[in-house]
């Protein structure tokens, strides 16, 4: 199964980086299967220093934020223990783990890791339709470079209809911000 939430890793100047993955996981998160791409800064930093956490979050404005290379100037971290590594202290759960191998073959990595440590910080909010919409509307945008954005567009239309529905301000603001990422095209090109 695959689990969506947040990899801290880190960068080599000892700030933390934070991308947004969905690791295949089994039902109790005993071990990790990560895919970064090889151009993605969280597959060097894990080839370089094979550590980092996973978080498990209801935060969809900071996942938002950090699917499209826009995370918050100083998002809130702790120093992990058991791993070089930082905690992001809004998470609900968080899984410190520790690469065993590491499948470079393919432009898309194979990384099996081991949880050394698990911690939770607080409860899991809960399902909403809107926190979901987010999160479908935010892998979209990641895809920018490689779907017309017409088709982009008309997902946001339909995801944005359970958002207008259920969404507190959080949800509301990752939506727009989103929206607004991907109607202005991606700056990073």
């Amino acid at each position: 199964m695959i689990l969506e939430g947040i990899v801290t890793t880190t960068n080599e100047d000892g700030s933390p980086n934070i991308s947004p993955m969905g690791p295949i996981v089994d039902r109790e998160v005993s071990s990790l299967e990560l895919r970064p791409y090889q151009t993605s800064r969280t597959y060097q930093n894990l080839k370089r220093h094979p550590e980092g956490i996973f978080h498990i979050t209801d935060d969809v404005e900071l996942l938002a934020r950090c699917a499209v290379g826009s995370p918050p100037v100083s998002p809130t971290v702790t120093p992990a223990t058991a791993v070089s590594g930082w905690i992001l202290t809004n998470s609900c759960r968080w899984y410190a783990f520790r690469a065993v191998n590491i499948d470079d073959e393919e432009p898309r990595t194979t990384i099996r890791c081991e949880i050394i440590e698990r911690g939770k910080i607080r409860d899991f909010f809960g399902f909403n339709r809107a926190k979901h919409a987010v999160l479908e509307a935010a892998i979209l945008a990641t895809r920018v470079h490689l779907l017309p954005r017409e088709e982009i567009l008309r997902e946001f239309a339909r995801l944005e209809i359970p958002v207008q529905k259920t969404a507190g301000a959080q949800e509301e603001r990752a939506f727009e911000f989103l929206k607004e990422y991907v109607q202005n095209g991606d700056s990073r090109a």
